[in-house]
């Protein structure tokens, strides 16, 4: 065995694996939007934020499978660079609504083919019918094992 080679049984766990393929995803991901200083959970956040306007950071951080304060971040984040923008709620004050700027929704316009372009080359060594199974798997491990989740989605816990 070479010094960097894994052992057999680490390389057969599902969670090695699984483990393993997120580094790639987010190498594959940097390597497509290095130009924008962006991270995949950013580009999540920026992108679910311009589907829903006026989504409060809860709901949000729900949405996305995200814990409250590693989402408050993000949204700071986001915010200092004027990608979103946060204004109370008129029903609750306390509560804070999101909206993407003009500015979010051009780096998403701009972003957008650059994720795609990720996304089809984590997937590039399956052919057409793998990667739509591989997909589907994968959907239902995640479903399945969603209360598992550090924060679990919202529309998938189940009582």
């Amino acid at each position: 065995m070479t010094q960097n080679a894994t052992p057999p049984f680490i390389a057969s766990l599902p969670g090695h694996l699984v483990r393993r393929l997120q580094q790639i995803a987010v190498a594959a991901f940097y390597e497509q939007t290095a130009d924008w200083d962006v991270t995949p959970i950013q580009f999540a956040a920026l992108q679910t934020v311009s589907e829903n306007p006026l989504i409060d950071q809860r709901t949000l951080a729900g949405a996305i499978a995200l814990d409250a304060s590693t989402t408050g971040g993000v949204v700071d984040r986001l915010e200092k660079r004027g990608l979103v923008r946060r204004s109370p709620a008129k029903e609750d004050r306390r509560v804070k609504q999101l909206r993407a700027t003009a500015r979010g929704m051009r780096l998403l316009a701009t972003l957008r083919p650059y994720v795609q372009r990720a996304q089809e080359r984590i997937i590039a060594p399956l052919t057409p019918r793998q990667a739509r199974e591989f997909i589907h798997l994968m959907e239902i491990l995640v479903r399945e094992n969603n209360l598992l989740s550090r924060a679990p989605l919202e529309s998938d816990k189940t009582p």
